[in-house]
């Protein structure tokens, strides 16, 4: 049974061995047991308190301990800019990604669905998959470019970090942020999932402007790991993302040696079920913002640089309404998945570890058998149960890679679930004049 602390973006400290931190000074001249204190800051020095992220780090030996990095090929685990020709304005639909044939642990699995932004310019963001099959035995990782938020559709993980190690389960997700060295062991024989890799602003919880002090995913409800440490001298392989390049590094130690920390630039999960869910009790229903979890912020105020929403299990009461999800277009660019269950607006074809994709503009709603059902159900208290899905929504368009535009998952027949919505104009005419 894990340790964990609770709390979001707070202050904290760990020590696996007692007296190793000490009070009131980062970088003492003299280290207890002998360790080697090191910063690790997510943000500029000067960043405002509330946003100023760094941690303290004592560990067994500095970072600067490994050979020269030297390129890794990894052809479908891959960075912005995606040629916008492979874009084309059309919805569509993936299937689960299938698991590889040979064993493939968790960065070995990576593939790059679509991606949007800058890694020079720190905005934008990356979707990816992962099939796993196999644990990281020898090999640890870390991002130079931004963020992972990591949502498990299948099989249990655990992450060993440098602060420590953290289990996340299918419901759960968790955010490893940059520069921060891991490593994902599978507690099944196999695992997958979806990645969202944020280069721009951390994620942090959106404001609640007129919902007052709760709601939404609660701050205490987050956790964060206590310190664990390895003291293992073997040869390992140091895999690092690096301006959208994977490069590999020889090290003789395990770099998961941090004795003790503190600070408030951590890795960190959640529990999804415990989101506390916000919805209309009278008529219509809130736009689809009033799902969201965590928020990059972009350069334009209240416009988000990437959004992660979840559309967990809630009760629906409004009389009067067509409930399910509206046809709509928006500026923002929408890639849903589904972790279990069913969505409501789309009642086949949308399955468990699959994905669909709405550029900005493109117009998107309910599948046929969904809205003929909203318009002629006879309205009463409703409890969404069997259902968990997603959506990584950004300003910027998700473009795709040749293996998403191409790939043998892609569901061609996506565009076919709104063909059977026929005009009801004539129809209704005919009634009135009658």
């Amino acid at each position: 049974m894990l340790s964990y602390h609770t709390g979001f973006g707070n202050h904290f400290e760990s020590e696996a061995i007692q007296g190793a931190l000490i009070k009131g000074r980062n970088s003492p001249q003299q280290v207890p047991y002998g360790l080697y204190a090191e910063q690790l800051s997510g943000s500029a020095f000067t960043a405002p308190r509330q946003t100023n992220l760094r941690s303290w780090l004592y560990r067994i030996r500095p970072s600067t301990l490994h050979s020269e990095f030297i390129p890794l090929s990894h052809p479908k685990f891959l960075a912005p800019p995606f040629d916008i020709k492979q874009t084309p304005p059309t919805q569509m639909r993936w299937q689960p990604m299938p698991y590889p044939e040979k064993k493939s642990h968790f960065i070995d699995s990576l593939v790059t669905l679509a991606g949007n932004g800058s890694i020079n310019m720190q905005m934008g963001a990356a979707i990816h998959l992962y099939a796993a099959t196999d644990s990281m035995e020898k090999t640890f990782f870390y991002n130079a470019d931004g963020d992972f938020l990591i949502v498990p559709q299948e099989g249990s993980l655990l992450f060993k970090t440098e602060f420590g190690h953290l289990i996340v389960n299918p419901g759960e997700m968790i955010v490893i942020p940059r520069g921060i060295k891991f490593q994902v062991e599978l507690l099944q024989a196999k695992a997958r999932g979806y990645v969202c890799e944020n280069f721009g602003l951390p994620f942090r919880l959106p404001e609640l402007g007129v919902l007052g002090a709760n709601g939404l995913a609660n701050p205490r409800d987050f956790q964060t790991p206590v310190a664990v440490f390895e003291q293992r001298e073997d040869h390992f392989i140091l895999i690092a993302k690096f301006q959208g390049q994977l490069w590999q590094a020889d090290i003789m130690h395990s770099p998961l040696d941090v004795v003790a920390w503190h600070g408030n630039y951590v890795p960190y999960k959640y529990d999804l079920s415990l989101f506390n869910t916000i919805n209309s009790v009278s008529y219509d229903h809130p736009d689809p913002s009033i799902f969201t979890v965590l928020t990059s912020p972009s350069h334009i105020p209240h416009v988000a640089n990437i959004d992660f929403v979840i559309f967990p299990p809630r009760w629906m009461v409004a009389d009067h309404t067509f409930r399910p999800p509206y046809f709509h277009r928006n500026i923002m660019s929408e890639y849903m998945g589904l972790i279990r269950g069913q969505y409501d607006a789309k009642k086949t074809g949308f399955v468990p570890g699959g994905g669909s994709l709405h550029n900005c503009m493109s117009g998107h709603g309910p599948d046929e058998i969904a809205y003929t059902k909203a318009i002629s159900n006879t309205l009463a208290p409703e409890y969404y149960d069997d259902t968990l899905a997603f959506m990584f929504e950004s300003k910027h368009i998700w473009q795709l890679t040749a293996f998403a535009l191409s790939g043998d998952f892609r569901d061609k027949t996506y565009l076919d679930c709104w063909r059977q919505l026929k005009p009801r104009f004539n129809d209704k005419i005919k009634e009135i004049t009658s």
